[in-house]
C-alpha cells in the first residue's frame, strides 16, 4: 500500500500542476493581473521548484495536514470531516440496496439456469450495468420526488428541520438523540439517491453471484451431498453459497471502496453534500489543496477496500492461509 500511495502522490502533483490555469486565476476572475497572479502564487508558494513543493507538502501529510482550501480558506481535513460522512451514508446505503436484491437474484437465476428468471436476470442486470447513472438519477428523481411527491428532492435533511449531528452520520445521529421523525426525514432523503447509486453494483453483484454459483453447482461434493439425502437448503447454506462467497465478497469489497470516492454524478444530480460534489467543485476552481487532499485520501480508500478482501479471505476459506 504504501508504494502505491507514494506513486498515487506523486503523479498527482505532477499532473495538477500541469493542469492550465490555476488557483490565481480562479480567485482572480476576470481582474487576473501578471502582478496579482505573481503575488497569490508567492503567498501559496507555487513560484518555488515542483520538488520543494511536493517535499513540504508529503511533510504535512505525514502530520495530519492536507493543507487549506484556497476557496473556503478552511483546512481540507475540516471540510473532509464534514463531507465524507455524507458520502458514507450513501455509499452503504446503495450497498446494501444492491446486496438486498443482487445476490437472492443471482442464487435463484443460477439455481433456474437457462429458465425465464435467470434470462430475466441476465437481461436486467445488462440494463443496470449499460444504464447512465445520472439519466436514471433524473427519472427517478422526475418520477418519485416531482411528479408523485414520495420523496425529497434534494439535500440530507429537510432545510427546515433543526437537529444535532455532531458526528454528521446523520442516520447514527438522530439514532442516538431519539429524534425519529428526524430519522425519517434523512430515510426519505436518501432513499432515491442510494437506488440510483447502487444500481450498477445491483447488477454486477447479481451476475457475479450467479456465475460463482453456477460453479459450485458443478462440482463433485455438491452433487455427492444432494445424492447423500441432504435437504436442498443445508446443500444450499453449507456447500454453494458457504464455496461461492469469495468472488461475491471480492466483486463487493471493490464496489464498495469504489462507491466510497464519491459518486459525482447522483451527487450532483440530488445535491448531495458529499465528496463527489466536493471534488468537482475542485477542480472547478483548480483547488489544489483539495484536489491532492481528496484524491488522496481516495486512494487510501480504495487501497484499505482491497486489504480488507485479501483479509477476509483466510477467515472465509479456512484452506487459505496469509503468507509470512
Amino acid at each position: 500500500m504504501v508504494p502505491i500511495l507514494i506513486g498515487v502522490s506523486i503523479l498527482l502533483f505532477a499532473f495538477v500542476r500541469a493542469l492550465p490555469g490555476g488557483p490565481a486565476i480562479a480567485l482572480l476572475g476576470e481582474r487576473a493581473t501578471e502582478e496579482g497572479i505573481e503575488q497569490i502564487e508567492r503567498d501559496l508558494g507555487l513560484d518555488e521548484p515542483i520538488h520543494v513543493q511536493y517535499g513540504r507538502y508529503m511533510k504535512n501529510v505525514l502530520k495530519g495536514d492536507l493543507g487549506s482550501s484556497t476557496r473556503s480558506r478552511r483546512p481540507v481535513v475540516d471540510e473532509l470531516k464534514q463531507r465524507f460522512p455524507a458520502t458514507v451514508e450513501l455509499a452503504l446505503a446503495a450497498m446494501i440496496f444492491a446486496m438486498l436484491i443482487g445476490l437472492p437474484l443471482g442464487f435463484l437465476a443460477a439455481k433456474r439456469y437457462l429458465g425465464f428468471l435467470d434470462n430475466a436476470s441476465l437481461f436486467a442486470s445488462l440494463i443496470g450495468i449499460s444504464f447512465p447513472v445520472f439519466f436514471l438519477a433524473l427519472l427517478l428523481k422526475y418520477f418519485f420526488a416531482i411528479k408523485f411527491s414520495w420523496f425529497p428532492t434534494v439535500g440530507r435533511v429537510d432545510v427546515t428541520r433543526s437537529f444535532d449531528h455532531p458526528t454528521n452520520f446523520y442516520l447514527l445521529d438522530s439514532i442516538l438523540t431519539a429524534d425519529w421523525a428526524a430519522f425519517k426525514d434523512v430515510v426519505r432523503h436518501l432513499v432515491l439517491p442510494a437506488v440510483a447509486l447502487g444500481t450498477i453494483p445491483l447488477a454486477i453483484v447479481a451476475r457475479i453471484t450467479r456465475a460463482a454459483v453456477l460453479d459450485v453447482l458443478n462440482e463433485d461434493y455438491v452433487r455427492t451431498a444432494k445424492a447423500k439425502g441432504l435437504d436442498p437448503r443445508v446443500v444450499d447454506r453449507r456447500h454453494v453459497m458457504r464455496n461461492a462467497t469469495l468472488p461475491i465478497v471480492t466483486v463487493i469489497g471493490l464496489q464498495m471502496g469504489l462507491l466510497l470516492t464519491g459518486a459525482v454524478l447522483t451527487e450532483t444530480v440530488f445535491a448531495w453534500p458529499g465528496m463527489g460534489s466536493w471534488m468537482l467543485d475542485a477542480i472547478r476552481f483548480r483547488d489544489y489543496a483539495v484536489i491532492q487532499g481528496g484524491i488522496l485520501f481516495f486512494a487510501l480508500l480504495v487501497s484499505l477496500a482491497n486489504l480488507a478482501v485479501d483479509v477476509s479471505y483466510g477467515y472465509l476459506n479456512p484452506r487459505i492461509r496469509l503468507g509470512r
